[in-house]
């Protein structure tokens, strides 16, 4: 009932300016800072480790920046599912797409590297605005958002989606297909197929997915980024150069070159990066979790 209910709020919401939507979601973002103890103590964990050099103030400012524009991402998703094509475009900026048309010219298979910024799923939209893909998606725990998870992600174009509990054979057979793939592997995965890479100086459990199937596949990687704008300003997709040099043999190597690229980005929008995800929570062997209660007191600041 409550899954529905919210439902119908966000589609009724989704008839509002963007502007206004962009305050409503700065606000619920607010809310979840003061109110979301658990994700809150995450986020500061995570600043607190990757910018050590920043004061508790600019950390805990930081933080609240992170949460507003999460609130926006969350409230905004509302646009993905129900506005028309027509909207989206005028919302979203979509820079380099030239390159990407380019290289589907040359028959090379190609991954899109995607890194979880809060605003993935609006570069999601734009790239099925203009090319069918592949799309690895996690399934959501409620079914009723889990089906507008999917619906957003398959309303424009022949897109084909793959669960991330298909095998590695799914996912080259589904590249075969002529249809970029949409890659997001920097999140902590249960999985053998990783290395600890440095992400801000840490050592980071870190999926060798990028290095593996590009050599598999011989793909091209391009990277592609997402930004919120401000206020009713709209978001930026940006296609980057096609990889040279990319892969070696080394799929260590190559990972710790993804995770450069990434922190490069971020240092270019650090609220917008995905800090309420447990980055960290695989150590080392003999390192205690970071986000245990027991350290607590090292990242949560007074209220």
């Amino acid at each position: 009932m409550f899954s529905r209910a919210a439902v119908a709020l966000l589609w009724i919401l989704h008839f509002l300016p963007l502007s206004v939507l962009a305050a409503l979601g700065n606000g619920l973002g607010s809310l979840l800072y003061r109110f979301a103890k658990k994700r809150r103590h995450i986020v500061r964990t995570n600043l607190l480790l990757c910018f050590p050099d920043l004061n508790e103030e600019a950390r805990e400012a930081l933080a609240l920046q992170h949460f507003r524009v999460l609130g926006r991402s969350m409230l905004e998703r509302n646009l993905l599912w129900w506005s028309s094509r027509e909207r989206l475009m005028r919302l979203i900026r979509v820079e380099g797409d030239e390159k990407l048309q380019a290289l589907k010219q040359t028959g090379r298979p190609i991954m899109l590297l995607f890194p979880h910024f809060v605003g993935i799923d609006i570069g999601g939209a734009a790239v099925t605005m203009h090319h069918d893909i592949v799309c690895i998606y996690a399934e959501q725990s409620d079914p009723v958002f889990n089906r507008l998870f999917l619906h957003g992600r398959t309303r424009f174009g022949n897109q084909q989606l793959l669960s991330r509990r298909d095998s590695l054979r799914a996912t080259v057979k589904a590249m075969k297909s002529g249809r970029p793939i949409c890659y997001q592997p920097d999140m902590n995965f249960r999985t053998r197929d990783a290395v600890f890479s440095p992400f801000f100086g840490v050592p980071a459990w870190t999926i060798t997915g990028l290095s593996r199937i590009a050599r598999l596949t011989g793909a091209a990687v391009m990277p592609c980024v997402s930004r919120i704008l401000p206020g009713g300003e709209g978001y930026s997709v940006e296609f980057g150069d096609a990889w040279e040099n990319f892969p070696t043999e080394d799929a260590e190597a190559d990972t710790r070159r993804m995770n450069e690229w990434i922190e490069s980005v971020v240092r270019t929008m650090p609220e917008q990066y995905y800090w309420v995800h447990r980055r960290f929570k695989t150590c080392p062997p003999g390192e205690e979790n970071p986000y245990k209660k027991s350290a607590a007191a090292r990242t949560e600041a007074p209220s």
